[in-house]
Parts: structure tokens; C-alpha cells; sequence
């Protein structure tokens, strides 16, 4: 589970800025909000099941969502031969001159197995400043590694990094390398990464793996076509089909084995639909493919269902850009109501997502902790707060108010009657 994630001189985030799922010391006007929309880490720590997160076009919402899927990609690929002698890909700030060749900041503090875990590194585009890994192990936070200027600070309690150290590169987390030498608390950190689900919300970006894997495996394939048959009227089933015209059999026996590539010029993924006659009778299965013929609302609600369900059955945390593009807003408002939910999400699963959907900016479906807001300065930098920090009523509405400026993180408009005026000569 994420508790508090930090980010600075990274695209147009100049200043550490900390965004966070700690509930606030609040109560919503229902209460039922409050026992299905927070979970309990321990008797001080208390979470957030779902988190949105608003503001203007080019804000800073998506910039987020790159930062922490950044921090995912270098902590699991950073180590591996192939990133030997290549750059790390990091963007700092690049509207001030006091960022220009600073490093940037990246920390992440979650849960694994039980155990509370602060980590994080600053970096440059050659090599890593430094690093760092803290735990707590009962009540106070003790220092695992501290990595800085070329110097590792190694205490005892994390002795599987023992001899590793000349091993680590000056553009590799040491993180990792003790990982790949099967360090178990470094592989415990690593998995945790790992499973993070980081994707974007645009329909063309999707990505469908996990959605694909749950539809071929026959357990789970019937949750898949559940959660989309649910919220999609109209489709009966979806299923493999074999390109060259092979039976459905053949089809899936083919995605076994070349599962979890399964060659896209080979097999189509598609839906079942009920063909009627003019009695309105029964008479056929019309198969539709899935890329070609269903709408875009209809794809996206596919490629989230694995992800969706696959946090929801194993307590994982989503975060998703432009969750609500190219859906309805009452199917938006489902998918989240799955996550704030004591049936639908007893694993205590995350959902966090950036939207424009002012639908949701509501009090019946949001506490006021679980509202974001992000903003750019004059300056061009972003800046995140969360609607908790205003002086607002338990039943104030919360979209009209931020539609009307009240809480900022909303497009400043020029005059555009002038672009109707008539040319001048």
C-alpha cells in the first residue's frame, strides 16, 4: 500500500512536493463514507482507498502520474546491463536556472509484508546522487542504507548488502543491484514496485496485457467478461478468434502456447453480440472485433478490467491517468465505487487517478482528504493540495465551488469574443 509519494525538479515539478493517501483527522457528512473509504495500517496510521486528483490542462496531473511510473521503471530496470552506458532519462524543471544541474528527487514511502518502508534516490542524467532506505521495524524509523556523493553508509541491519557496493554502477541503484543478488528485503521492495500498476487512461495507450492474461486463464476469464458485460449493455462475451478462421478451441490453444505474447497478426480479440429478427427473436451470434468495431468507451472499459480487478483481488495500488476519458461518468463513478467499498475491496486495494470529471467532485462519493488539486504558479511549476486544507462544510458542493474558482486548479480564460470580431484591413 502507498502512504506518501514526493517528487521534485522533475517536468514541472521544481520544489519536493509530497502528495499522500494519509486520511486526514476529519469526518465526512455520512458516515459510511468514513468506514468504507479508509482503512486502518495501524492504530497511528490511517489510509485512503481512492484518491482523484484535478486541475486545468497542463497542470501537472499527468506529471505526477509519469513521476511515479519514472521512479517504478529506473528502481526495476537500473541495474540491468542494457542501462550500462545509456543516460537515465530523467527531465528536471526546465523554466529555472537554479534547476538546470541540480538533481532531481524521488521518494516513495509504502508498505510491504506489514512493514513500513521509506525510499528514495535524487539523480542526474548521469548518475545517482544518492539514495536512500529506511524502515520501521517497531516504532521508530531506522536507517537500512544511505548512499551520497560515492560514499554507501551500510549499518548492519541490512547486511545482504554486504560486498555489493563495487558492484553498483554510478547510474544504478544500489537497491536494485542487491536485488538481482537476492537480497530478500531489496527483492521485498523490488516486488513492491513491481506490482505497482501505473497506466495511462488514453484508449490508444492502453496497455491490455494483464486484461489479455486474465481472459486466456480459464479461473478468471469469467471475471473479466463479468466486469465488462456489467458495464457495457450489449456484450454477451469476448473471447479469442483465430485470424486465419481456426475454431475457437484452436484459437485459445494457440494463445496458450504463445501466451503471454500472443502474435496480434494470428489472433483477434472479440466480443459476442445477440443478432435479432424482425419478431425480435433470437436468431444469431454476431462477433465483432474488438479493436475494429466496438467503440473506444467500450476498449477502454477492457483494458482496465484487469488491472482494476487484479488490484481489487490482491490489495495492489492503481494509479491511472485520464481515468475518466472516453467513459460515462456513472461508469467512472462504478469503477471508483469498487474501490470504496468494504465487499468489493476487502484487500484495502488503492485506486489513485487524475480527471476533469467534475461529476465526481462530490461529497456523497468523495471525503474531502481524497480530493487533489493540482496547480501551476507564475513561474510555470506545479504545486499539489488536497481540498482537506480548506475551511469547508461537511456539505458544501464541492464541484460547483471548484467550478467557480473557489479551490483554484482551474484554467485561467482570456477574452475570446475579440476571435469572432472581423479581421481589420
Amino acid at each position: 500500500m502507498l502512504i506518501e509519494f514526493s517528487v521534485g525538479n522533475y517536468r514541472s515539478f521544481k520544489d519536493i512536493t509530497t502528495f499522500s493517501m494519509l486520511a486526514a483527522g476529519l469526518t465526512a457528512k455520512d458516515k459510511a463514507l468514513d468506514e468504507n473509504n479508509v482503512f486502518a495500517f495501524n492504530d497511528e496510521i490511517r489510509l485512503l482507498k481512492s484518491t482523484a486528483i484535478y486541475g486545468a490542462n497542463a497542470s501537472g496531473k499527468s506529471n505526477l502520474v509519469r513521476a511515479i511510473e519514472f521512479m517504478q521503471e529506473f528502481v526495476l530496470n537500473s541495474s540491468k546491463d542494457s542501462q550500462a552506458s545509456e543516460p537515465i532519462p530523467v527531465e528536471p524543471f526546465r523554466l529555472s536556472t537554479e534547476t538546470s544541474n541540480a538533481p532531481s528527487h524521488f521518494e516513495m514511502v509504502f508498505v510491504v509484508d506489514g512493514r513500513r518502508y521509506r525510499y528514495g534516490f535524487e539523480l542526474t542524467s548521469r548518475r545517482v546522487i544518492a539514495e536512500w532506505l529506511y524502515h520501521v521495524p517497531t516504532i521508530r524509523e531506522a536507517k537500512l542504507f544511505e548512499r551520497r556523493d560515492g560514499k554507501l553508509d551500510l549499518p548492519s541491519a541490512f547486511k545482504e548488502g554486504k560486498d555489493l557496493w563495487d558492484k553498483t554502477r554510478d547510474n544504478a541503484l544500489f537497491l536494485s543491484v542487491v536485488a538481482q543478488f537476492n537480497g530478500p528485503t531489496a527483492k521485498s521492495v523490488l516486488n513492491w514496485f513491481s506490482d505497482l500498476d501505473v497506466i495511462s487512461g488514453s484508449v490508444d495507450l492502453l496497455d491490455r496485457t494483464s486484461t489479455e492474461e486474465m481472459l486466456e486463464n480459464h479461473q478468471s476469464s469469467g471475471e473479466i467478461v463479468r466486469f465488462v458485460r456489467s458495464l457495457d449493455v450489449g456484450i454477451d462475451n469476448i473471447q479469442f478468434k483465430s485470424k486465419e478462421g481456426s475454431s475457437r478451441r484452436e484459437a485459445r490453444r494457440i494463445g496458450k502456447l504463445l501466451w503471454p505474447r500472443i502474435d496480434p497478426e494470428n489472433i483477434d480479440i472479440v466480443t459476442t453480440h445477440q443478432k435479432y429478427d424482425a419478431k425480435g427473436e433470437k436468431v444469431a451470434i454476431e462477433l465483432f472485433d474488438i479493436d475494429s468495431d466496438e467503440s473506444d468507451g467500450t476498449r477502454k472499459l477492457f483494458g482496465l478490467a484487469g488491472p482494476v480487478l487484479q488490484a481489487l483481488k490482491t490489495g495492489k495500488t492503481l494509479v491511472v491517468d485520464e481515468l475518466d476519458a472516453r467513459l460515462h461518468p456513472l461508469l467512472t463513478r462504478a469503477i471508483i465505487g469498487l474501490f470504496n467499498s468494504n465487499d468489493t475491496n476487502p484487500w484495502n486495494a488503492q485506486l489513485i487517478f487524475a480527471t476533469h470529471d467534475t461529476n465526481l467532485l462530490n461529497k456523497d462519493l468523495f471525503r474531502r482528504d481524497q480530493i487533489w488539486f493540482a496547480e501551476k504558479d507564475q513561474f510555470g511549476a506545479t504545486h499539489l493540495y488536497s481540498l482537506a486544507e480548506f475551511k469547508v462544510r461537511n456539505d458544501a458542493s464541492f464541484g460547483s465551488d471548484y467550478i467557480r474558482g473557489k479551490y483554484g486548479a482551474i484554467p485561467y480564460l482570456g477574452d475570446l469574443t475579440a476571435l469572432a470580431e472581423p479581421a481589420g484591413e
